[in-house]
């Protein structure tokens, strides 16, 4: 397949540092960039067909990446040494202080990505794989395969197919195949749910977006859905339900709030909607809940006097 890669990119402020090498393979463009980045440097990068950038020395404390636009400053996170950007998904760069980096652009057609997965993953599991973002930041057990690559992208001395192995094997590491890979990629830290437990606090009585949660840790929808499951074992909504009803049950039980109040202070769009979801969450409906655990605690006599 004779395949030449495409990609919106604007930059500002970064510099190449050395002639860009790359080289053609079948379905595939290897590139090998050595620039320099400007205190506020900035770019954005848009591309039709899956690619990987990997960083040949650490940047994270250089560089910030948001998938959300006007996300760097207020929404983003560290650049990892190794990212994974499917198909269709923005990415926008910016630079804290200036630093010299080399990566490489590693862009593949879908169809030739597809083809090289789906005999071990089957169709479907394989498109799945290709739609899900990774990032590492321990990259060691790539290093040596991005610098055999590097060589051959540099001065090739073999046949492409060794490239296109190394590329496929790069790819086949990174990529979230749940059957295929050593350790599981990296889930929200404990700070990072904090965060979250405070926007909510923040508009207790509105249910968020799964997008206004992203936001809030600076991640993409897509992956934040993604590594959220990952790290709970629920969805980003089903959570943040969760939160509400075990509100609600502090409120039943602590304060002498009237069952709408509480409806409304929550989000609930009446008494009937926080009845009927606290009833499938907790098998009783809340005044019985209330009247049940207080009894249990000694509370209710001490009320009635």
């Amino acid at each position: 397949m004779s395949y030449r890669h495409s990609m919106t990119c604007y930059t500002q402020g970064i510099q190449a540092t050395s002639p860009v090498q790359w080289r053609g393979l079948e379905g595939l463009v290897s590139v090998h960039w050595q620039a320099d980045g400007q205190p506020g440097a900035s770019g954005y990068y848009l591309s039709p067909d899956p690619r990987i950038v990997f960083f040949l020395n650490d940047v994270s404390a250089q560089i910030r990446i948001s998938n959300r636009d006007g996300g760097i400053g207020q929404h983003c996170r560290p650049m990892a040494r190794a990212i994974y950007v499917p198909a269709g998904m923005p990415m926008w760069t910016g630079f804290t202080a200036r630093h010299s980096f080399a990566h490489l652009d590693l862009h593949v057609h879908q169809d030739r990505l597809l083809r090289f997965l789906t005999p071990s993953l089957g169709r479907s599991e394989a498109l799945a794989a290709m739609r899900r973002p990774a990032e590492i930041q321990d990259v060691a057990a790539l290093d040596g395969l991005a610098c055999l690559l590097v060589d051959e992208i540099d001065r090739p001395s073999r046949h492409g197919v060794y490239a296109e192995n190394l590329v496929g094997s790069i790819f086949s590491y990174l990529l979230d195949i749940a059957a295929e890979e050593e350790e599981a990629p990296p889930g929200l830290t404990a700070a990072q749910m904090d965060l979250l437990q405070a926007r909510l606090a923040q508009s207790p009585d509105r249910k968020l977006s799964v997008a206004e949660m992203a936001e809030s840790l600076g991640l993409s929808e897509g992956w934040f859905a993604h590594v959220f499951k990952r790290t709970t074992g629920t969805t980003p909504l089903q959570w943040q339900l969760d939160e509400r009803i075990a509100r609600a049950r502090a409120l039943l039980l602590d304060s002498e709030l009237r069952l709408s109040d509480i409806a409304a202070q929550l989000g609930f769009s009446d008494q009937a909607h926080l009845t009927r979801v606290f009833r499938r969450s907790c098998g009783l409906p809340p005044a019985a809940w209330r009247r049940i655990q207080r009894e249990q605690a000694g509370l209710e006599p001490m009320l009635r006097k």
